[in-house]
């Protein structure tokens, strides 16, 4: 019993050095922001349609690209065929390269000189200094977090369920809408979560592709880079702050949409 109170008090120990290497710089950043400088920050209008633009371009790219990553995430949870490990491998590329290098890779096809730059074109838009470049280089960089939770969600609903609803006489688009989604939708939705918050803070594909209009992440750079610490921390603040809220109050909408599908209190 001794050793293992010993090893529960290491395990804690070594928790809170790491809690505390995570929220020491953030409690600090909010210490050294005062309340004046926030607010005063909060009302240039430069300041409010960055963070706008930095939201309202996450949600979107989350919500484009989820209607091919979620039936992708399907096909990759029931199907077995060559090569499946390999294409496992490619969705999560974007996680573990430099995204400067992705914003470089991702310029590469939809610059003005390109077959997709030349379309966008034809349709009245350009990918550069776009809100739909932004779109791109978020999504680019995120998709691998809504697909491999998808993956988790439909591997955890069991197949037999998919199967009796067939030999019944269900569709497969039936089954997939009213069965599978439905039953993953849980991890589904924290894979959408996780999207929309890695695009919030993206920076290294964005610049590359989209220096203006500026996303937040990219203001703050400028602020540091122009006028210093000082200049920078308070819209840092306040951004975090807002994507915090938001985040916290997604996640419990969450609890409370999973709580009315499973009766909980």
């Amino acid at each position: 019993m001794k050793k293992t109170d010993n090893i529960s008090l290491v395990f804690i120990f070594l928790a809170g050095l790491l809690l505390l290497f995570i929220l020491a710089p953030l409690i600090g950043l909010f210490l050294s922001t005062t309340p004046f400088s926030l607010f005063e920050t909060a009302l240039e209008p430069e300041v409010q349609k960055s963070i706008w633009l930095t939201i309202s371009s996450s949600m979107a790219a989350t919500l484009i690209f989820s209607i091919g990553a979620i039936p992708l995430a399907y096909l990759l949870a029931r199907k077995k065929f060559i090569f499946k490990r390999v294409l496992l491998g490619i969705i999560n590329i974007p996680v573990i390269i430099p995204h400067s290098a992705a914003g470089i890779a991702l310029l590469g096809i939809i610059s003005r000189d390109t077959l997709l730059g030349k379309i966008a074109e034809s349709l009245g838009f350009s990918f550069v200094n776009n809100p739909a470049g932004i779109m791109v280089a978020m999504a680019f960089v995120s998709l691998p977090y809504l697909i491999n939770a998808a993956i988790d969600g439909f591997i955890s609903v069991p197949e037999r369920l998919e199967k009796v609803a067939l030999t019944l006489g269900a569709s497969k688009s039936r089954v997939f809408f009213t069965i599978s989604l439905p039953l993953a939708w849980r991890s589904i939705l924290t894979g959408l979560i996780m999207m929309w918050g890695r695009g919030l803070s993206e920076f290294g594909a964005v610049i590359i592709i989209a220096y203006h209009p500026m996303i937040t992440p990219v203001m703050i750079f400028e602020r540091f880079s122009s006028y210093g610490l000082q200049y920078a921390t308070p819209v840092t603040v306040l951004f975090i702050s807002i994507c915090l809220a938001i985040f916290v109050a997604m996640k419990v909408i969450s609890k409370k949409t999973n709580h009315a599908e499973t009766g909980e209190n």
